[in-house]
């Protein structure tokens, strides 16, 4: 792991923190303790980063240096805020197109999909702040760059995000298997926002109740389990096509 990834000790972790760092999450030792310890925990509640709790032989396979129990994990890149986003891409005069990624937590699938939504034009992806991949060094680099120039939005609740999305106009379609529709189906030319979930668990039942439809890729071989990124690019481009067609720009 490169030096400049992470950050370890506690005040320099505290440092970090006021000095505005972009924090991806924050590894702790179980048992640690103390006024410094305490300092740290209060900042970190403040502020809404996500730590967890671990043994220390997790963290002493980070660094083997005088860590103190704390070791910071820095993001690749500066996270965007969705309601940010979503003005900004109306007041551009955007028909806006985002990707919510509902439990994926394999860092290839995520660069990949990354990858495909620059690409294509897709104006942000969508992650939950627990229970997700993140934008880490390994992410950018099998996204082959594209996280640098594509907005992510990580969102501390899901539902939330999405229910926010639709509020502001998208029509939200969750890739799902079933009685849901074929994707070429539904109208893309209008605001759309497309969930897709884990490969082994799909999109949360939460979630799903949200969306407006429920859309699936015809699949007619024994395994009938579509990777989590090809599957994106599928549905991906089955936007991108209806707006060409409609011509619509896509940018």
């Amino acid at each position: 792991m490169e030096k400049n990834q992470y950050i370890f000790g506690i005040r320099a972790v505290i440092e970090a923190i006021e000095a505005g760092k972009e924090i991806d999450k924050i590894f702790i030792k179980k048992d640690l303790n103390g006024e410094l310890a305490g300092e740290l925990f209060s900042l970190i509640k403040e502020r809404g980063i996500v730590s967890h709790r671990v043994p220390v032989e997790k963290i002493n396979r980070i660094t083997r240096k005088n860590h103190q129990g704390v070791v910071a994990m820095l993001s690749a890149v500066s996270y965007c805020r969705l309601d940010d986003i979503v003005p900004m891409l109306y007041e551009e005069g955007k028909v806006p197109f985002i990707v919510v990624l509902d439990g994926v937590t394999d860092v290839r699938n995520f660069g990949a999909i990354a990858r495909t939504c620059e690409c294509a034009g897709v104006d942000a992806i969508v992650i939950p702040e627990r229970g997700s991949v993140s934008v880490n060094a390994d992410a950018v680099k099998t996204s082959a760059g594209a996280l640098h120039y594509m907005p992510v939005c990580r969102e501390k609740n899901l539902t939330s995000a999405v229910k926010f999305l639709k509020n502001t106009g998208y029509k939200v379609y969750g890739a799902a298997g079933g009685s849901a529709v074929n994707y070429t189906k539904p109208d893309y030319t209008e605001p759309v926002a497309m969930v897709l979930g884990s490969e082994d668990e799909g999109i949360s039942s939460d979630v799903l109740r949200l969306c407006d439809a429920q859309v699936a890729i015809p699949e007619f071989g024994n395994i009938r389990s579509l990777n989590v990124s090809v599957a994106a690019g599928v549905l991906i481009y089955e936007v991108v096509r209806q707006r060409l067609n409609g011509n619509f720009a896509v940018e």
